[in-house]
C-alpha cells in the first residue's frame, strides 16, 4: 500500500470510492457503509474535536529493581556452635534485639582465668606495696607486680567483650529476610546468619547507557512506575556511579523512593529518562476506528463525515498520538463508534 500522501489527488486522505474499497477488503462493510447516493440520512449529532498540536517529551523507559537503603548480613564475630536462633523470617526486629546465640562455654572460662589472675595480682600489689614501705622489697618488684595486674585486667576484659559477642544483635530496626543458619551449625566470622533489611527507606536502582547519563543530573526527579502501579513515583536521583560496568558499560545511577504504602524490595520498576521533546497531532483515543491492521477516524470535510486512514503512535492519557494521515485543524469525531455513514452531513458543520 502506498503512502497516504502518495494518492493522487487525495492531498493525504481517501476518496470515498477508495474507502469503501479497503473497509470491503478489510471485512468491516457492517459497522462502516458508505452511503448510497439516492439515500438521505438526517444530519448526524456527533461531538467534533479539532486535531492539535502538542508539546511532548520523549522518554525512555529503562528498566531496574527496587532495592532497600538500609540492608546487612548479620554474622557471628566469634567462632562457637548456635545454641539458639530467636530470629525468624518476616519477624520485625528493634536495634540490639537478640537473633541469636553461641555456645559460650570456653570463652567463660577464659574470662574466669583471667579474673582468677586479676585477683591474685591485686593481692600480691597489695603484699609488694607494703613491703616496698617496710623496706623488705624493692620497686622493682611491685612494678612487675603492677604489669601482671595490668596484663590480667586486659585479659579479663577481652574475655568478657568476646562472651558478650556469642549473643548476636540486630544492627537495626528493620525485617528479617532470610535465614542463613540453623541451630547446631557452627557460626565463624565471614558465613552469614541472617540478612537484615529496613522496609521504610526503598531505593530504585537501574542501569543507565552512556548515551542517557548525560540526561540525568544529582537532585533530580524522575517518574518511575514500579510493579503494576497505574501511577508513577517521583523518585530523587541521589547516586550516580563515575564508573561503568566493563562487562555492560552502563552507568548503576540510584533513585531514593518516597515512603508509600505497597512498596517492597525487589519488585521490578521503570524509569523514564527524558531525551528530547517536540511537537505531535494528538486525538482522543475514542476517535480512532481500528479494523484489523487498518486504523481510521472520521474527518468533517464540506460539512460531511469522510473516513480518513490514518496512522497512530503513543497512547498516553486518554489521548492518541497521530504520526501520518491528518492535518492540524480539522475537525474530528470525538468518540467514532460506526454508527455515522461515510458521506453523512453532520449538524452544525459548515
Amino acid at each position: 500500500m502506498r503512502p497516504i500522501s502518495s494518492i493522487p489527488g487525495s492531498s493525504g486522505r481517501f476518496g470515498i470510492s477508495a474507502i469503501g474499497a479497503v473497509l470491503l477488503a478489510a471485512g468491516c462493510s457492517r459497522e462502516i457503509r458508505e452511503l448510497p447516493r439516492h439515500t438521505e440520512l438526517p444530519a448526524a449529532k456527533v461531538e467534533l474535536v479539532p486535531v492539535a498540536g502538542e508539546g511532548f517529551v520523549r522518554e525512555e523507559e529503562v528498566v531496574g529493581t527496587v532495592r532497600p537503603i538500609q540492608r546487612a548480613t548479620v554474622e557471628a564475630k566469634v567462632p562457637g556452635r548456635i545454641e539458639e536462633l530467636r530470629g525468624a523470617v518476616g519477624q520485625v526486629v528493634r536495634k540490639g534485639d537478640t537473633l541469636a546465640v553461641l555456645d559460650g562455654r570456653e570463652i567463660r572460662a577464659r574470662l574466669d582465668s583471667a579474673n582468677a589472675v586479676r585477683e591474685q595480682a591485686l593481692k600480691d600489689q597489695e603484699r609488694i606495696t607494703r613491703l616496698v614501705r617496710d623496706g623488705a622489697a624493692t620497686a622493682s618488684e611491685l612494678d612487675a607486680v603492677l604489669a601482671r595486674q595490668r596484663v590480667a585486667t586486659a585479659a579479663a576484659a577481652e574475655a568478657s567483650t568476646l562472651l558478650d559477642q556469642t549473643r548476636i544483635a540486630a544492627p537495626f530496626d528493620g525485617v528479617v529476610t532470610r535465614k542463613l543458619a540453623d541451630v547446631g551449625d557452627l557460626a565463624t566470622p565471614g558465613r552469614g546468619l541472617f540478612e537484615v533489611e529496613d522496609p521504610t527507606r526503598l531505593r530504585f536502582e537501574t542501569d543507565l547507557s552512556e548515551a542517557l547519563l548525560p540526561r540525568i543530573r544529582l537532585g533530580s526527579a524522575l517518574p518511575v512506575r514500579i510493579g503494576d502501579r497505574v501511577d508513577p513515583i517521583r523518585a530523587t536521583v541521589t547516586e550516580v556511579s563515575p564508573v561503568s560496568d566493563p562487562v555492560s558499560r552502563t552507568f548503576r545511577v540510584k533513585f531514593d523512593l518516597p515512603a508509600e504504602e505497597g512498596l517492597r524490595s525487589g519488585q521490578f520498576g521503570r524509569v523514564a529518562v527524558p531525551t528530547g521533546g517536540g511537537s505531535v497531532l494528538h486525538v482522543p483515543a475514542a476517535a480512532v476506528i481500528r479494523r484489523g491492521q487498518l486504523e481510521f477516524v472520521q474527518v468533517v470535510t464540506n460539512g460531511a463525515l469522510h473516513l480518513r486512514l490514518v496512522r497512530t503512535g503513543r497512547i498516553a492519557g486518554g489521548r492518541v498520538e497521530l504520526v501520518a494521515g491528518i492535518r492540524p485543524g480539522e475537525l474530528v469525531v470525538a468518540a467514532a463508534d460506526g454508527r455515522w455513514v461515510d458521506g453523512q452531513s453532520v449538524e452544525g458543520a459548515r
